[in-house]
């Protein structure tokens, strides 16, 4: 669903470089969160590497691939989502680190990020006035916003793993109610006046435990309530179908709606 501000235009610094906020965005995002579970847990599970070493792995990953995006000079899809890919996948390590190595747990990891969340969001409107997906056209906005992406990917893992995990509903379970919390968000903005900057990151923030859970659904084992498939290949075919999305994406125009 396409997202933008009730807010007045902000005066633009130079060309955006982030993608149109559509229905194929969400499609890919969805992806790009699925991947960064399965590929996540391949490196620090299958390949028996450990959740601090995966977390170092993509953090470095992450920091190249966002430092080059913020040096680019115009939009450049695939390295657009190879950031956010880095972010869902430290994310996903990030998340079990908290939960499994310091013994923090879900829930206490979850509020932790909400609250780093909160103080990065408070921070870019402090700073610049706005949060708007549209208004990314300066280093220091977009800064703000690879840090909001980072935090809300990772609390998404927690969301998503505590649901998946903890609460007893499951993998199925999680991915319906994170669905049906998105299909929610999609009715409000059709339907309701409520910012839809607010409903962006609510949006965002949901992806992130949906793919999380999908992730998990397709890779765990049977007697964990999933499908047992290959991390390695589930990431593989996640990425692929990345790759086509974006490539169907990117052959039509990229513009930005108005805000108003």
């Amino acid at each position: 669903m396409p997202i933008q501000s009730h807010s007045a235009p902000f005066p633009r610094t130079g060309a955006s470089k982030v993608p149109a906020v559509t229905v194929v965005f969400w499609i890919i995002k969805i992806a790009a969160t699925t991947l960064g579970e399965t590929a996540g847990d391949a490196v620090s599970m299958t390949m028996n590497l450990g959740y601090a070493v995966g977390t170092l792995i993509f953090f470095i990953f992450f920091l190249v691939m966002v430092a080059a995006q913020v040096r680019a000079k115009a939009f450049h899809p695939f390295l657009y989502w190879a950031v956010i890919v880095g972010t869902t996948t430290v994310g996903t390590t990030m998340a079990d680190f908290a939960d499994r190595s310091m013994g923090i747990g879900y829930v206490g990891g979850s509020l932790m990020l909400f609250a780093m969340l909160m103080g990065v969001l408070g921070l870019w409107y402090y700073s610049l006035g706005s949060v708007s997906v549209n208004h990314i056209t300066s280093h220091k906005a977009e800064i703000f916003y690879w840090m909001t992406i980072l935090f809300s990917n990772t609390l998404g893992t927690a969301l998503g793993d505590f649901l998946a995990d903890e609460s007893g509903l499951g993998y199925e379970g999680g991915a319906l109610v994170f669905g049906a919390a998105l299909m929610l968000i999609a009715a409000l903005y059709y339907f309701a006046r409520i910012s839809h900057v607010a409903l962006f990151w609510a949006a965002f923030i949901l992806t992130r435990p949906l793919g999380a859970t999908l992730g998990d659904m397709l890779t765990k084992p049977h007697d964990h309530g999933g499908l047992n498939l290959s991390r390695i290949s589930s990431s593989a075919a996640i990425a692929v179908f990345m790759i086509a999305c974006i490539l169907l994406a990117s052959r039509k125009p990229r513009t930005h709606p108005q805000s108003h």
